[in-house]
């Protein structure tokens, strides 16, 4: 239906034929001259109809047309200074593939502004602004990009189950499910099966994942479903092996966002990209930047959500923007985490801008050792039977971590992590 999206229609074609395809964005009738401006996936154009040399036929489907109907323009190329891009079309046939209802449920044009609940759910039509749908060719190009990356790490994308029969971590922040006649629940992570994997002889895996949370938030950077680049790689010294390979993941990704031009301007925004190596902190050292500040936490608690934006604040004034805490107690990290000595564990976390984007570690390998971290979290070794057993039969040692590609889209552009999921799911959204 198309032979050029618009972006590819240029002065030097002045007087060639073509055909576009999209949506009616604005319609203007002047009397003599009647225009549209045409919206597909790439942009816009102006359609330019003149009585005494547009066909009547046409110009009377013009005063027919409603705004965001679908339609195909044949026209050809007329080079103009003062249209838009020094371009427009002058048709020869259009035909409407699909008319819209008035009113419309939100405007595309944004000349009326809609709140976030009548955005979502409209969103096919929301995601036609071309600011919405910047961000989400963004996400496109950094989920190619982190893709590629890991591939050229020699890593191996696997895929593995979303419906399991125990929660991934022993926690309780599960939804169940009926599954046939039993019990089951929709994963929290690949955790499980992706350290089995490490006992596979494929030493290297990732995988795009998504993980099912149900944590009753009400925040702008929590969901209930969620997606994550989710690693775990093999034969490892300890965690800094594997918080280089995240360095380098999360790092390609940010570059590939600084080089989407168009959509960047289209959202009015820069994107700086952090410089190698990422700074290492000690979990001690920021408990000690949190008190400089006023902020108490004892030490053995996790990083709470107001303490996070404040460590960001303070690294942003040390000129970072990204930053790694490691050294985490072990009691206040999974069963499954490696420790370093009596108090300390091999966990990291990786912080931009002031939020938790990626969370990893080493993981313990030694069979018995995981048993007793299983006891000691009061987690029933029953339900971790077919984990436990590859640990018996030669598991190397090994590590790995989610990277939240909601978070990091979110901390890139700023917004609410809602702005960036499609469909986002939430304590109260379950539709569209």
């Amino acid at each position: 239906m198309r032979t050029h999206y618009s972006i590819k229609i240029n002065q030097g074609m002045d007087g060639e034929e073509v055909k576009l395809a999209g949506w009616v964005h604005e319609i203007r009738d002047l009397g003599n001259l009647k225009f549209l401006v045409l919206r597909d996936r790439e942009g816009f154009i102006q359609i330019t109809a003149k009585k005494g040399e547009t066909d009547e036929k046409v110009l009377r489907l013009i005063d027919s047309l409603s705004k965001e109907s679908v339609i195909e323009v044949k026209g050809r190329v007329k080079k103009n200074e003062k249209a838009p891009r020094g371009i427009e079309i002058f048709p020869v046939e259009i035909h409407i593939l699909s008319k819209a209802d008035s009113p419309l449920p939100l405007d595309v044009t944004q000349k009326v502004d809609a709140d976030m609940d009548t955005r979502l759910n409209n969103r096919f039509m929301d995601v036609r602004k071309p600011h919405i749908s910047a961000i989400f060719r963004i996400r496109s190009r950094i989920i190619k990009a982190g893709r590629e990356f890991l591939l050229g790490e020699n890593f191996i994308e696997i895929t593995s189950p979303k419906i399991i029969a125990s929660a991934s971590e022993g926690g309780t922040d599960v939804f169940p499910i009926s599954y046939f006649n039993r019990e089951a629940f929709l994963a929290q992570s690949p955790q499980l099966y992706k350290q089995m994997m490490m006992s596979t002889g494929l030493d290297r895996v990732f995988e795009i994942a998504t993980y099912f949370r149900a944590e009753e938030h009400d925040t702008r950077r929590h969901l209930n479903e969620v997606s994550a680049f989710d690693l775990e790689m093999a034969f490892i010294r300890d965690e800094e092996d594997v918080m280089n390979v995240l360095e380098g993941l999360v790092l390609a990704m940010i570059k590939e966002a600084s080089l989407c031009e168009r959509e960047l301007s289209v959202l009015k925004q820069e994107i700086e990209v952090p410089k190698k190596p990422i700074k290492r902190l000690n979990y001690e050292h920021v408990l000690e930047l949190l008190a400089r500040e006023g902020k108490e936490i004892p030490w053995g608690e996790d990083l709470d959500t107001e303490s996070e934006k404040l460590l960001g604040e303070i690294m942003r004034d040390q000129g970072e923007d990204i930053y790694f805490i490691k050294g985490y107690p072990t009691d206040a990290k999974p069963f499954y985490t490696m420790p370093k000595d009596e108090k300390h564990s091999r966990a990291f976390d990786l912080g931009y801008k002031g939020v938790e984007i990626s969370s990893g570690g080493q993981r313990i390998h030694d069979y018995n050792l995981l048993a007793e971290r299983l006891e000691f979290h009061n987690i029933e070794r029953e339900n971790f039977t077919f984990y436990l057993k590859s640990f018996r039969y030669g598991m190397p040692p090994h590590g790995g971590f989610g990277l939240g590609i909601d978070r990091l889209m979110m901390q890139l552009l700023g917004v609410s992590i809602r702005e960036v999921v499609l469909f986002p799911r939430d304590r109260h959204r379950l539709t569209p």
